[in-house]
Formats: C-alpha cells, sequence, structure tokens
C-alpha cells in the first residue's frame, strides 16, 4: 500500500523593497535648514589658544639646561635592569652632560607595592645619588603624579617605557621623552642646541 502524497508548491509572493526616500535639493526642508544655519553664522568666530609656558619662547623650552633633571618611571628602571643598563652613566652618555636622577614618592610606593619581583629597582632607587621628590597629593596613581608635576615645572625630562604615559607627555609641549630601545637609553624632543651649550 503505497500512500501518495501531494506536496504543493508554496505560493511566492511578490517582496516589495523598501525605498528609500532622498530630498532633492529644490526641498523646502533643507531650505529652511540652510536659512536656519546662515543666521546663527553671522556671529563672530571665536577661537580658543592655548596658554603656552614662558620657557617655550624660542620653539623649545629654555628651562631645559644642564645639569638635567630626569624623572624615572618604574617601568623606566626596571627595564633598565633587564637591560643591564646603569641609570646615572647612561643618561650622561645620551645626554653629554651631568644628570640629576629624580624619583616622586609616589614611584617608591609603587614599588614597594609590586612586591619582592621588584626589590632590585627598590634598593636602585633608594640610591642616595637619586634625587627624592615629595609629594603633596595621597593615594594618587604614578602616571597623573608625574604629568601633574610636569606641567607645573617644565624643568624635567621623563623618562618611561609605558606607551599611555608617552602619550600623555607627548601632549604637553617642551616635556622630553626618554625610554629604552635596543638595549640603549633614546630620547625625543629635545633640541640639539641644547646639549651643545
Amino acid at each position: 500500500m503505497s500512500i501518495n502524497v501531494l506536496i504543493g508548491k508554496a505560493k511566492k509572493t511578490r517582496k516589495f523593497a523598501q525605498v528609500k526616500r532622498r530630498l532633492s535639493i529644490k526641498d523646502s526642508k533643507l531650505l529652511n535648514i540652510k536659512k536656519d544655519v546662515e543666521v546663527k553664522d553671522t556671529g563672530p568666530k571665536l577661537t580658543q589658544q592655548n596658554v603656552i609656558h614662558s620657557g617655550m619662547f624660542f620653539n623649545y623650552n629654555e628651562n631645559l639646561v644642564p645639569p638635567f633633571q630626569v624623572i624615572v618611571d618604574t617601568n623606566f628602571v626596571n627595564s633598565s635592569i633587564q637591560n643591564k643598563l646603569d641609570l646615572h652613566k647612561s643618561m650622561m652618555d645620551l645626554l653629554l652632560s651631568k644628570c640629576i636622577i629624580c624619583v616622586t614618592d609616589c614611584i617608591i610606593g609603587e614599588l614597594e607595592k609590586l612586591g619582592h619581583r621588584y626589590r632590585l629597582a627598590l634598593q636602585l632607587v633608594k640610591d642616595p645619588r637619586i634625587k627624592r621628590l615629595k609629594c603633596s597629593h595621597k593615594g594618587t596613581y604614578v602616571d597623573d603624579c608625574i604629568v601633574e608635576r610636569v606641567q607645573l615645572h617644565k624643568c624635567y625630562i621623563v623618562a618611561t617605557n609605558d606607551k599611555d604615559l608617552k602619550k600623555r607627555i607627548r601632549k604637553i609641549p617642551g616635556v622630553p621623552i626618554m625610554y629604552v630601545k635596543r638595549h640603549q637609553y633614546q630620547i625625543e624632543r629635545i633640541p640639539f642646541s641644547i646639549t651643545s651649550k
């Protein structure tokens, strides 16, 4: 016994595509909007200019003079240890003058929080040759502390390998950035005329 089942074809209904409505250039809606915009633009144009530090008179920071003051970040110290670079000697070789290495209280606090793995970096930072800068704030992120200090006093070179901190410092005019690359220190945004004085 076979049962014949008739399977019918489904009816295909014609689907209508959605039509995008376009406005013509001469449409009354657009003409009213253009008239409103023209009325608003007739006022005086205001431009905002950033206040430039007085030491930046000759397109470079005149406050950067030997002996250079270098603020050192935690990851810069750690990468210097990994690449077996002496902080003082390598900086003097790069800048061709005496350098004063500076560390804030926040940086020392961060190294202490990082614990046992960074004990050598902490020991290096507590060296009496390194100048310790006092911080007036408490519980601030280290990058914020460095950026704040550099904005107030434009006499520092910032030594860091942190990409985010580099981006933030590049927005501040006249502040050079030192970093470790290919087993040596490199610096960006420092004019050659400073090192030749």
